[in-house]
């Protein structure tokens, strides 16, 4: 009998369903169930672990997604003044800027990509936006929650040392009532936290940066990965400083990721700064940041490496911080693929099975089918519905190609819990073509030459999409940020970034694609003369376009399989 390999198993499905109808509700489920009960935000980590079998006993999913309210960022000034706005919906941010030093909370729902969306916070928190601004693409980043990545307590987790050096403070609930503790303190070991089972992240909230007559409070992130996009660090870094009037450093908290088993500060960076120019004591910081460390060695880096990287991510916060660069690198714009998203609306608590059906709006029709609670929303729009044209790629949320849109937000379908469906709008490759004519996007990566073996074109398909709706004329930097959820290993990316331009063009005019010879012509003048753009796309996916890349971009027309892999036919 023919076993299976590790990565082909899964782990014993969920058997039980819950989508809350409050935060009370869901903490009275908890309370419930007890260790049986796994509460689920994003669910980008804990399905994946769910799938390996890494969670073991979990027999029902307490989604909170489901949830009104609870993706609210608030950015307070000392003057009463705030700035709130739903995480998932509010961009503009809007809050104090008057004197003195304010207050950040973000709710347990407040995504990755809400804070990259969020201008204020932004200002008030720009090491926390960087952070999340490194977590995945933004498919990934529409689900991933900042509480979900501090409760997963990866060393790796890029949010966990942005918030430390911060100072946050997480605030747990249960029935019993409420608890605050330092972020230092919530985090007990490797991968283990001081949240008992029925408790739930409720708050993190943290106090912001910025400057008085008398003080100046900055800070910064730096991370080293293996590739520009999606990539689990081999060292992170974040440090905020407290300059006094006279641009000497009051204070420095500076903390590190990646490295040991759990993210920790550096108590004597604090000291060897205090009192001086930062310019001046960067070098001395940096080593005995290097020094406090017993980092470790696995698949991304030795320890002798990170080590060494150690020096040099510290070194380059610093410097920056002490150069007021520390926001330059920030992208303009940065896509978020969610430009028509919908809030949660509240309603009853919703308990289900995989007896139990679920209806949702599918591509404009409403769709009802059973098997939702035990599966993700890719395997029940593939195995109930018959939406074949999203694709598995890696089942764990690095490749892009099951991406779909769900109540008007781009998200990675093997991530998702299919009964988070219920109730809700889904849109798959199948559904964006309208009347029979093909959406720009699909006619364009037809005509360009933007699909080889077709596997990954829906997911990429579906990234444009959203991509174009919410930058009708998008730049370079921000076709890459927007495409850099979504990996393929044929085109080398110069013709999908074409085709991406050409079908803007064509929505933006109200027309159709363009023809052939002018986007397959088109892809070779990107392909050769704006490498430094295809380049960066191709980085930002992990790969580097190689001799391929060439005939990629030919203007060939590809051939009835690659047309059917752009419309969402076939398998």
């Amino acid at each position: 009998m023919t076993q299976l390999h590790e990565a082909q198993r899964r782990g014993e499905p969920i058997r039980r369903y819950v989508a809350p109808a409050s935060l009370s509700d869901a903490l009275a489920v908890l309370a419930e169930l007890g260790p049986a009960a796994r509460p689920v935000a994003g669910g980008t980590d804990l399905l994946l672990e769910l799938s390996r079998g890494a969670r073991p006993g979990v027999e029902a999913l307490v989604d909170l997604s489901a949830v009104a309210g609870l993706d609210a960022i608030t950015v307070t000034g000392n003057d009463g003044q705030d700035g709130r706005g739903g995480g998932g919906q509010s961009q503009d941010g809007r809050g104090d800027s008057g004197q003195g030093r304010g207050r950040v909370e973000l709710g347990p729902l407040v995504t990755h990509g809400a804070v990259v969306g969020h201008d204020r916070l932004r200002a008030a928190a720009l090491p926390l936006a960087q952070a999340c601004l490194e977590v995945g693409g933004p498919p990934l980043r529409n689900r991933a929650t900042v509480a979900g990545n501090v409760v997963t307590a990866s060393p790796a987790n890029d949010t966990i040392s942005a918030l430390m050096a911060l100072g946050a403070e997480v605030t747990m609930a249960s029935v019993r009532g409420e608890r605050t503790v330092s972020i230092a303190d919530f985090f007990t070991g490797y991968r283990t936290t001081a949240l008992a089972p029925d408790e739930l992240v409720a708050k993190i909230a943290f106090d912001s940066l910025g400057g008085t007559p008398d003080s100046d409070r900055r800070g910064v992130f730096v991370k080293l990965g293996l590739r520009r996009a999606q990539a689990i660090s081999v060292v992170h870094s974040a440090a905020v400083v407290h300059f006094g009037a006279d641009g000497s450093v009051q204070d420095l908290t500076l903390a590190l990721g990646s490295v040991g088993p759990v993210v920790a500060t550096v108590p004597a960076a604090t000291e060897l700064a205090r009192g001086r120019r930062l310019e001046e004591a960067a070098t001395e910081v940096a080593e005995a940041a290097a020094a406090s460390v017993e980092p470790m060695d696995d698949l991304r880096a030795t320890a002798q490496y990170r080590t060494r990287t150690v020096k040099v991510a510290v070194k380059r916060a610093l410097r920056a911080l002490a150069a007021g660069t520390e926001a330059s690198s920030w992208p303009a714009s940065p896509p978020r693929l969610a430009a028509s998203g919908k809030p949660v609306q509240p309603g009853p608590r919703r308990d289900l099975t995989d007896a139990d059906e679920v209806t949702a709006v599918v591509n404009g029709q409403p769709r009802r089918a059973a098997g939702a609670a035990s599966v993700t929303l890719l395997d029940w729009l593939r195995d109930e519905l018959g939406l074949t044209g999203t694709k598995e790629g890696c089942a764990e949320g690095e490749c892009g190609a099951c991406t779909v849109h769900l109540d008007g937000r781009a998200v990675l379908a093997c991530l998702t819990p299919a009964a988070r469906a219920d109730g809700a709008e889904v849109v798959t490759v199948e559904g964006l073509a309208a009347d029979g004519a093909l959406h720009p996007v699909q006619a364009a990566m037809q005509s360009a030459g933007g699909v080889q073996c077709g596997f990954c074109t829906p997911g990429f398909v579906m990234s444009a999409a959203k991509l174009i709706e919410e930058a009708p004329s998008p730049t370079d930097e921000q076709v890459e940020h927007g495409l850099s959820g979504n990996l393929c290993r044929c085109t080398g990316y110069y013709p999908i970034i074409a085709a991406v331009k050409a079908a803007a063009a064509a929505a933006e005019g109200g027309g159709a694609a363009k023809g052939t010879a002018e986007v397959g012509n088109a892809g070779a003048a990107e392909g050769s003369a704006s490498a430094e753009a295809g380049t960066g796309a191709a980085e930002a996916s992990g790969t580097r376009p190689g001799p391929a890349a060439s005939t990629a971009t030919s203007g060939t027309r590809p051939g009835p399989a690659a047309d059917a892999a752009a419309t969402g036919a076939g398998p």
